[in-house]
């Protein structure tokens, strides 16, 4: 038996070993939230165990937990509402912002090291061409991801991972992506708590600040991400050959 088919066995079964880990992602993220297991995340069963934890051991832990968390699909929002609530603005805000920093790197590494080789070299011309594609606006889309997100955090993180999407652009973007519903979340904290137990006006109020800084930092970070390809010279190499 060749090299070259043993190769591909071993690529083919990374790559099957992914899709049952994005099956298994999808399945506890679905059971987080629509199951009878959503009751051992309820805020207030969690928030004394994690004040407590934080207290033993300081925020170093908090964020290896937060991280190890969002790698079995536990939901970011409600994550970074209980250590901004366990620990206060500051403290809680850089827990959260580590901790999911520590997340999205797991989670692509994961998803780099079982789908990227395999996909670059069986995947086909089609799906080699949108990998790179992701890869040339990584940041920009990782950064709306975090803005709408509209899959499981460690799921996102590990289909970027298998494509060409690199961890610098997964963390920045993570990073510029959560900045504006975190900042929300510990500047208005007791806010947020009151608006969602007793829902009315300030709810209304809270969601229409956090909409706005949303799309405030989304138009920001399209900017920039031009700028950048503006002054990359490579860019603007492939704009002059396109354009002759």
């Amino acid at each position: 038996m060749s090299v070259e088919i043993l190769q591909r066995r071993r690529l083919r079964r990374r790559l099957l070993t992914l899709a049952l880990c994005l099956v298994l992602l999808a399945a506890l993220a679905l059971a987080w939230t629509s199951t009878p297991l959503r009751q051992s995340l309820s805020p207030a069963l969690l928030l004394p165990r994690l004040q407590a934890l934080g207290q033993a051991t300081g925020p170093a832990w908090t964020v290896l937990g937060f991280g190890l968390a969002l790698c079995l699909a536990i939901p970011l929002t409600l994550l970074s509402l209980l250590v901004i609530a366990a620990f206060g603005p500051l403290t809680g805000f850089f827990c959260a912002m580590g901790g999911a920093l520590l997340g999205a790197g797991l989670s692509h590494g994961l998803g780099q090291l079982l789908g990227h080789e395999a996909l670059c070299r069986i995947g086909g011309p089609r799906i080699n061409q949108i990998s790179q594609g992701l890869g040339q606006r990584g940041l920009l889309a990782v950064i709306a991801l975090r803005l709408v997100p509209i899959a499981p955090f460690a799921l996102v993180n590990l289909v970027a991972g298998a494509t060409h999407i690199r961890l610098w652009q997964m963390l920045l973007g993570t990073a510029l992506g959560m900045l504006p519903s975190t900042l929300v979340m510990a500047f208005f904290l007791d806010d947020l708590l009151r608006a969602l137990q007793q829902p009315g006006p300030a709810l209304y109020a809270l969601l229409g600040l956090a909409a706005g800084l949303i799309a405030l930092a989304a138009y920001l970070a399209r900017r920039w991400v031009r700028l950048l390809r503006a002054s990359s010279p490579h860019t603007g190499e492939s704009e002059r050959l396109t354009n002759s």
